[in-house]
């Protein structure tokens, strides 16, 4: 799953998109997989993959995560999805 992000740590709202780095980064982190966001996402996980995909998109962001929710304005907005594994169209 690919997300596009819009937020604000105070300079002016960017957007960014995660990537499987991110997904993994996320994994890691919270001990679950990517797929038990379907049952709903949480506004920490919104944040800590904002946080991944700020850092890779070289956004000068606070080295500690939580110095990094303090700054937001407010909870990144998913303004864009890609699922990893779209279903094929029908064929003409």
């Amino acid at each position: 799953m690919q997300l596009t992000l819009k937020l604000d740590i105070g300079d002016g709202p960017y957007e960014v998109t995660t990537n499987l780095w991110c997904a993994v980064q996320w994994e890691r982190k919270y001990k679950r997989k990517m797929s038990d966001l379907a049952q709903g996402i949480g506004a920490e996980d919104l944040a800590y993959l904002a946080f991944e995909a700020s850092k890779l998109h070289g956004v000068t962001v606070p080295v500690v995560f939580d110095d990094f929710i303090k700054k937001l304005a407010a909870m990144p907005e998913v303004i864009g999805q890609d699922d990893a594994n779209p279903t094929e169209g029908a064929t003409d």
